[in-house]
């Protein structure tokens, strides 16, 4: 796919990852419009990223969603990037349930993304979705994020069958430095160099290579049905 010319809507696309994809498809030259639910999350990236549109959008909204892919209609980019809300995290056994049931609005904004953006993308239009590497190698305390991870990879992959040509993927972050961490200065980094101590590339990555992975896969029309991961080597021994 050539990205200049194209019109692209990215879901939480007004921090972290998704603002930096927002950027990078300005970049390429396509018509962007990034959503997200914080109106000064909106504020920050508009005053950012001048070349993008940006309006409010929450993912569990079918309605405002539907209304709002209607309205921009057609597109041929869809990136959803939003976490749908908090994460629970912590021992399985000692976790508040409606917690980790909690964490599946993620993949639920993504079903609904998908479904209703579905009559709206171009032909050979793309959508790229957000995993994470506890999918695949969960530490303690993880189950809720690895059990919704796993589920957007099998989505993607069961779902790509059945809308070729369009196509779908995912990107499977390791740990980012967004603002999703807590923290600042010093104490921010020592908490980034203790997670990934264990890594091949002992550091955070940065929402600029996961979004450099997106539009990998925008652009690759020979991809479709793939988790990529950029991880930094977090899934190896």
């Amino acid at each position: 796919m050539q990205i200049e010319g194209k019109r692209a809507l990215v879901l939480g696309g007004t921090s972290g990852i998704g603002l930096a994809t927002v950027q990078m498809l300005v970049d390429k030259g396509a018509t962007v419009t990034g959503f997200g639910r914080s109106a000064s999350n909106i504020e920050r990236a508009k005053s950012a990223i001048s070349a993008a549109n940006f309006e409010t959008l929450d993912v569990l909204d079918r309605e405002a969603m539907a209304s709002t892919f209607a309205k921009l209609a057609p597109f041929d980019i869809l990136v959803n990037a939003a976490t749908g809300g908090e994460r629970a995290t912590g021992p399985f056994m000692q976790m508040d349930l409606d917690g980790f049931t909690g964490s599946f609005r993620k993949l639920w904004g993504y079903v609904n993304s998908v479904r209703l953006a579905g009559e709206h993308l171009t032909e050979n239009g793309c959508i790229t979705l957000v995993s994470g590497s506890p999918a695949r190698k969960c530490q303690p305390g993880m189950s809720a994020i690895s059990s919704v991870g796993n589920a957007v990879e099998g989505f993607t992959r069961a779902i790509a069958t059945e809308i070729a040509p369009q196509r779908i993927n995912v990107i499977s972050p390791g740990l980012i430095d967004t603002p999703m961490f807590p923290g600042e200065g010093d104490s921010r980094q020592e908490f980034f160099s203790k997670v990934t101590a264990n890594n091949l590339i002992k550091r955070a990555g940065t929402a600029a290579e996961v979004a450099a992975g997106i539009l990998f896969v925008i652009e690759n029309d020979f991809v479709t049905g793939t988790t990529i991961d950029v991880d930094g080597g977090a899934l190896l021994p």
